[in-house]
């Protein structure tokens, strides 16, 4: 039995392979998809290289699969080919995106293990809430929205930026304050399940279209200081 949390290092999804953990379902490995098309349907895109010194941090066992191909079905036949083999809990961050949802429950099917999604139709200001009540540190690294000023990019996530989120979805524009529209994604640098945090050492900032990235081009891992009485 192999309980593989699916980790793309964003909060959503680590947050729900520590729930797993902490609710009895003892995470095995973290397994991140790799997809060539930096706009993949179903799977968060940047920064991914450094999943591997979040599972360094969390001392778990980490596993990555390049996407053959772009598009929906190889992005798909990328995650079918992961998760076969084994059997045990698939757990995932998902909270609202019905699209991306059905399509792991038919995959979950095809393989034959269950899922677990405890984030899943939690509403998403409570899911942030407590993400940052956990002690995530995690840090927005691409924002493609109108209200989000490219100011915020490399921000922590905690109460008041949530709060900012909050207040600029009612005035102005309205916006997932999870970021499930895609109108930012995060990359956690930092957890109280974490053995060392990540230090980025050099990053570039990079424009898509209408969309900015933090660009992580180094990091380390860095013991977490210790405070002396």
């Amino acid at each position: 039995m192999t309980t593989t949390a699916l980790v793309s290092g964003g909060k959503d999804s680590l947050y729900a392979a520590y729930l797993a953990e902490s609710q009895g379902r003892p995470v095995d490995e973290l397994l991140t998809i790799v997809p060539s098309d930096p706009d993949a349907w179903m799977f968060h895109t940047p920064n991914l290289d450094w999943v591997g010194l979040q599972a360094r941090a969390w001392g778990k066992p980490h596993r990555t699969v390049p996407v053959d191909g772009t598009g929906e079905s190889a992005e798909l036949a990328a995650l079918k080919k992961a998760l076969r083999g084994k059997s045990g809990w698939i757990v995932a961050g998902a909270i609202a995106s019905s699209f991306q949802w059905a399509r792991l429950l038919r995959v979950a099917e095809e393989v034959g293990r269950p899922v677990y999604a405890p984030l899943w139709r939690v509403d998403e200001r409570r899911v942030v809430r407590e993400e940052i009540d956990a002690g995530l540190d995690a840090r927005l690294v691409r924002l493609a929205a109108e209200p989000l000023p490219d100011e915020w990019l490399g921000r922590r996530l905690d109460g008041a930026l949530l709060a900012e989120l909050e207040h600029r979805s009612r005035t102005q524009r309205r916006l997932s304050v999870a970021g499930e529209g895609g109108e930012f994604e995060t990359l956690v640098v930092d957890a109280p399940f974490f053995r060392a945090r990540i230090a980025v050492d050099r990053h570039r900032v990079e424009r898509r279209g209408s969309s900015v990235q933090l660009v992580v081009e180094a990091a380390h891992l860095e013991p977490h200081r210790v405070e002396h009485p």
